[in-house]
């Protein structure tokens, strides 16, 4: 039997080779491939949609590389696409963002900055919220597998995801409560690092190798 082939978007913004050494690590029967050409993200098995930095910037790098079609195609042929922190947010409508950035539209909901003036257990929050937080489940689906709801994941972002409730599968608060998970059909995304987030973090993407839509 062939090996599966899960093709890593490469854009020239995100944590390329980490994702894809933890996809290596969980997923051992996987062909993996760090690409933005067409061939191997509509022929891959599975895609992953990585992203740091500042929104305006990935936007402009994902509508150069010609990505936003190829998302397209991915998600009308059915292969599971996992989003992860600013990708994660571009699949959203917009963002706040850099005075306001038009997104991929694929979830309702726009991308907003902490609150200058809100607060964590009576303290003010620092921005951007970085390191380790609690996600609590807000709906079944496999990504959860053999996670407790609860569980802590690494952050490093200064937006969060305003989502409708129907799409987000998991939540976190820091200040506001935002949508840390979101999942529709065969598109999910995690605003958290997934490959920096330890044994939760790699169950996580061993679900996502798992997962039959």
């Amino acid at each position: 039997m062939s090996k599966q082939h899960i093709a890593i978007i490469d854009y020239g913004m995100g944590n390329l080779h980490s994702v894809a050494s933890a996809i290596n690590h969980v997923a051992d029967d996987a062909h993996v491939t760090i690409s933005c050409t067409k061939e191997d993200i509509i022929n891959a098995d599975r895609v992953i949609l990585p992203g740091v930095g500042a929104i305006r910037d990935c936007m402009q790098s994902i509508i150069d590389n010609g990505i936003p079609e190829l998302v397209d195609t991915v998600i009308q042929q059915k292969q599971p696409l996992l989003g992860i922190c600013v990708g994660m947010q571009v699949l959203l409508s917009h963002s706040e963002e850099n005075n306001g950035v038009d997104c991929l539209n694929h979830f309702q909901g726009k991308v907003k900055r902490f609150p200058k003036d809100a607060t964590d257990n009576d303290e003010p929050i620092k921005v951007p919220h970085m390191g380790w937080n609690h996600v609590q489940k807000c709906q079944e689906h496999p990504l959860w597998d053999g996670i407790a709801s609860d569980t802590r994941f690494y952050f490093v972002h200064s937006y969060y995801a305003d989502v409708l409730e129907t799409h987000c599968i998991g939540e976190s608060h820091y200040g506001v409560p935002f949508a840390a998970m979101l999942a529709k059909e065969n598109l999910a995304a995690v605003q958290f690092h997934p490959e920096k987030s330890h044994v939760a973090g790699l169950r996580l993407l061993r679900n996502f190798a798992n997962w039959r839509v």
